[in-house]
């Protein structure tokens, strides 16, 4: 109480003058950010459970509280770094392991130089450029001793090279969003400690799933029934394109053009194509907790969960999840060896089709085969086979040296700090972004990790805890080589992908403790049935 009362007056003290010289709502912010930061510094586990609950929801906070400032957008780090931060000098303190890894930590350095070495000698470089706002317009060109303009292989003249923004800032964000959430694989580690936290873990990210999924069924109610507008009432090419303003009822940008066949809904995150990879990290999420969870209650509620992220996956309209859902829970049906399981497979599959044809009915057939009839088009329009080709037919014809064209070039996130190239696929966003070598060790280092978690987990002989290991196993294995599109840099799947590596690291230590557990009851159990049998056999006194 007297550290949350320090803060709290800490946060006035600073909070109070912002509000009253700039704005309430930034005054707001970091009154509300200070303490935030000292407690979580204070109690990191605690913190990392309130970032793992916030994350869903960071999308509608940054746009009903924020609206839509880039700053709220890293509001879940508010969370996760002084977590990260107290969790070290913790594990130091107690003399905990902070590499909880050691064979992992050769390719994670390998990968780390190679991303340094791009940032310092390509952004870096492209840092001590002139502006090119300060160009006059006879030295925007490069020119010969004798002042006559250079021209490229094909006649072009060629411009003098120029920075447009702050390409080291570029490069420092983008090293971020490529590697700053890989110490979760430490914080779940220590974070999941026991079987009981990690059946929590399980349990908890299934009530957030669907509590998430029943806040985007109530959003499409709302665009369906007329009380959001959505899209549908604009014109040209507003009509294809999600909008901010059409925000509806949780969540940020959004398109709805039924008339169009466009609808692209964001649940409750930022944008429509983050709320599809929370959707297909669920499907993964929820497959485990029905088929792993010790309590039935806990297995129908992934049950439940599944079906709502299905359904989920139909409405929104985003042609990803509507094709990664279903694929992921076949992929993880076999993989896990689930499908073997048929006593329990049967009563699941049995409720999912009973919740699946109650959603249909509420959302009708025709829309299901629009959904359908649109991904079959798009699919045809640009096979993704395809699509991923020419991407990386792209990220090879852009290539200006080993150590590629500079950090951060092609992410989305760091657009604020220079021009950003669109390149929709993240394989060759890295090879953009890094060149060659980086992608290589990016590759070598997942590959290492998927071993890595596969040999820590094999061992295992708790069914519960092999349940839950293979489910989160397979769906590391599928985000490690998935080739469309850029999951590890998009909310929850860039969190939940290196946090359930972590989960797997810690489970033989779990397991360990388990065998530990059931011999010591064993041995009280034996003790016990002795001590019975001693007392029957002793004499009676008279």
């Amino acid at each position: 109480m007297g550290l949350i009362g320090f803060s709290l007056f800490f946060a006035i003290l600073v909070g109070v003058p912002l509000s009253l010289t700039t704005s309430p709502k930034i005054g707001l912010s970091v009154a509300i950010l200070i303490p935030s930061l000292i407690i979580c510094y204070n109690y990191p586990r605690t913190a990392l459970w309130a970032f793992l609950i916030y994350m869903p929801f960071s999308g509608t906070v940054t746009y009903w509280i924020g609206g839509g400032n880039a700053l709220f957008q890293l509001s879940k780090d508010g969370f996760y770094i002084p977590a990260l931060l107290g969790l070290v000098q913790d594990c130091r303190r107690k003399r905990k392991p902070i590499i909880v890894s050691k064979p992992l930590l050769t390719t994670l350095i390998l990968l780390l130089i190679c991303a340094l070495l791009t940032l310092f000698f390509v952004n870096g470089f492209k840092q001590l450029l002139p502006a090119c706002d300060s160009l006059s317009e006879y030295d925007k060109f490069l020119r010969d001793a004798n002042g006559e303009l250079i021209l490229s292989e094909n006649g072009i003249v060629i411009e003098t090279p120029c920075k447009v923004s702050i390409p080291f800032a570029q490069g420092i964000l983008g090293l971020k969003i490529l590697l700053g959430y890989v110490p979760l694989i430490f914080c779940a580690y220590h974070l999941i400690q026991d079987k009981k936290r990690l059946l929590f873990l399980g349990r908890l990210l299934v009530v957030l799933a669907i509590i998430c999924c029943a806040l985007a069924f109530i959003q499409f109610w709302m665009l369906k029934t007329g009380r959001c507008a959505g899209t549908d009432h604009l014109v040209g090419a507003d009509l294809f394109k999600p909008k901010l303003d059409a925000r509806c009822f949780v969540g940020g940008s959004l398109l709805y053009a039924p008339s169009q066949g466009q609808i692209r809904l964001p649940g409750t995150f930022v944008s429509p194509w983050h709320w599809g990879w929370f959707l297909v990290a669920n499907a993964a999420i929820c497959f485990s907790v029905a088929f792993s969870d010790t309590a039935f209650f806990w297995r129908n509620a992934g049950l439940v969960g599944m079906a709502m992220v299905f359904v989920n996956a139909i409405i929104c309209g985003q042609r990803l999840a509507l094709a990664l859902v279903p694929a992921v829970l076949i992929i993880m049906l076999f993989l896990t060896g689930k499908i073997a399981d048929v006593k329990r497979f049967i009563p699941i599959g049995v409720g999912l089709s009973v919740v699946l044809f109650i959603g249909f009915s509420f959302i009708n057939p025709d829309f299901i085969q629009e959904r359908i009839d649109s991904f079959v088009s798009r699919w045809n329009a640009s096979p993704p086979y395809l699509f991923v080709q020419e991407q990386f037919d792209y990220a090879i014809r852009v290539q200006r040296g080993i150590l590629g064209n500079g950090l951060g070039v092609a992410t989305n996130s760091t657009r604020i700090f220079g021009d950003v190239a669109l390149v929709e696929t993240y394989h060759p966003k890295l090879l953009v972004e890094i060149g060659y070598i980086g992608l290589a060790a990016f590759m070598i280092f997942v590959t290492h990790l998927c071993f890595l978690t596969f040999k820590a987990y094999q061992p295992l002989k708790d069914k519960t805890l092999r349940s839950f290991a293979s489910g989160f196993w397979v769906f590391l294995l599928i985000i490690s080589y998935f080739p469309y599109w850029y999951p590890l840099d998009t909310d929850p799947v860039a969190i939940y992908y290196w946090f359930f590596a972590g989960v797997i690291l810690r489970m033989p230590l779990i397991d360990k403790e388990e065998k530990a557990k059931l011999k010591a009851q064993q041995a009280a159990e034996d003790a016990s049935k002795k001590r019975v049998k001693t007392k029957r056999k002793a004499p009676s006194v008279i």
